[in-house]
């Protein structure tokens, strides 16, 4: 299952997110999505958001609800089953 996460501080890394999702269960991948620059590559600071993937869904869902509202580096995260137009939108 992939899950949208939002209202990230630009200091959170992939691995940040892998270590905290891996607690509910196995996590494939996760993505923290990043301003393109001007010369088109996504290198640039963090937007505040990203997608973990996760294989099984009842972890996804566990994880869901343990860290949606829960406060990481600061903020409060916002933790969704991604809708797909959401990824197909940000992975061009």
């Amino acid at each position: 299952m992939n899950i949208h996460v939002s209202n990230l501080t630009p200091d959170v890394t992939s691995e940040d997110l892998k270590k905290l999702f891996a607690a509910h269960g196995e996590v494939e991948s996760v993505t923290i999505l990043t301003e393109k620059m001007n010369d088109g590559c996504r290198t640039g600071p963090s937007r505040g958001m990203g997608f973990v993937a996760m294989p099984g869904t009842a972890g996804a869902q566990a994880a869901i609800a343990a860290l949606n509202k829960h406060e990481f580096h600061g903020r409060s995260m916002t933790v969704q089953k991604a809708r797909p137009e959401r990824l197909s939108r940000h992975r061009r």
